[in-house]
């Protein structure tokens, strides 16, 4: 947690520039010092709000991913069908990262998972809050293989964004993440489609 509540104006200076030198360069080599002189937010100012590079870096990750959750919210309401739903999570999901690729870099490529793990910010708490909900009203509705635990389905969706971007990241950036979900979307569904023997 900051210090103090962040002025909007500090945001809109630090946040788009911490993003950016996060996802140009690897984790380690970016300093306060070097944030400061991007942004032109003296480090005195960036202390007062951060404890440290590690502090900033999580909390503006938290505050940009958890605003796929409201995203994903907004786009299925209304929807009643399991498929159609989860296939609308994972095109809002990289539809946001292409329009923020600074945060799938950084949160999928620089960040070092042992330190982010200590944070609250990588349980990604509402999301799989969400799924579980998804889930429930699936399993009433009986479109969706009942056995498939809220966990496992967890797992398959943070599993394949984390291997799409990666695979994006390693090739150039070569395409939109959102126009390739099919490539991996077919296989997701065929883990939770009903009637499987």
């Amino acid at each position: 947690m900051t210090k103090f509540e962040v002025p909007q104006k500090i945001k809109d200076r630090l946040f788009p520039a911490v993003l950016e030198l996060f996802s140009e360069h690897d984790f380690h080599r970016v300093n306060i010092r070097e944030i400061s002189k991007r942004t032109g937010v003296s480090s005195g100012t960036i202390y007062k709000y951060f404890s440290s590079k590690e502090e900033l870096l999580f909390s503006i990750l938290e505050e940009k991913i958890s605003e796929i959750g409201l995203l994903v919210r907004e786009h299925v309401a209304g929807l009643d069908n399991t498929r159609e739903i989860f296939r609308k999570v994972f095109y809002v999901t990289m539809d946001f990262y292409d329009k923020n690729p600074g945060v799938a870099i950084t949160s999928f490529i620089t960040v070092p998972m042992r330190t982010w793990m200590e944070e609250d910010s990588y349980r990604r708490e509402e999301e799989q809050y969400f799924m579980a909900e998804v889930m429930a009203q699936a399993r009433k509705r009986g479109d969706c293989d009942t056995s498939v635990d809220n966990r496992h389905i967890a797992d398959l969706y943070f599993m394949f964004c984390y291997r799409h971007i990666h695979s994006w990241y390693y090739h150039g950036m070569q395409w939109k993440l959102a126009e390739r979900i099919s490539d991996f979307f077919e296989l997701f569904w065929k883990i939770l489609a009903p009637g499987k023997s």
